[in-house]
């Protein structure tokens, strides 16, 4: 199963960190880093690399809940039958800092993952390889 990590540029460090839990799983994770060379066209390559996934991650920061492109990638999953079960999205910090209406309604529907800051991330994390492994 290969998948896609949606998140705020500012959260690249923590997507470092899901994706090396996930790779280490055995799971195949787009790597912006490593799939997009200079010179490349940035929107061409997320394109293709959200048709090649079978499951996206979401990791909902109040920055990427302000981002174009994170909002841009969860549609496209939401109107994929391929990410069907497999759109997990995971509340970065706690969840008093962020708006009520700052959370797109349909991922407020989805059993949604809850990520703590830095003490217990372990966790967090945890809870979303096993998401993925049990649909894949």
């Amino acid at each position: 199963m290969k998948v896609f990590i949606s998140h705020s540029h500012t959260d690249t460090p923590l997507a470092k960190k899901v994706a090396s839990a996930l790779e280490e799983s055995g799971l195949d994770v787009w790597n912006a880093e490593r799939e997009i060379l200079p010179g490349d066209n940035w929107a061409k390559k997320i394109a293709e690399a959200l048709e090649e996934s079978d499951a996206m991650v979401v990791l909902l920061t109040p920055e990427a809940l302000r981002s174009k492109s994170v909002h841009r990638e969860i549609e496209y999953a939401l109107g994929e039958k391929t990410f069907n079960r497999r759109l997990i999205p995971v509340l970065v910090g706690a969840p008093e800092n962020f708006q009520a209406d700052s959370i797109p309604w349909i991922l407020q529907r989805l059993n949604m993952i809850s990520l703590p800051e830095h003490d217990r991330e372990e966790e967090g994390i945890r809870q979303i390889t096993r998401a993925l492994k049990e649909v894949a």
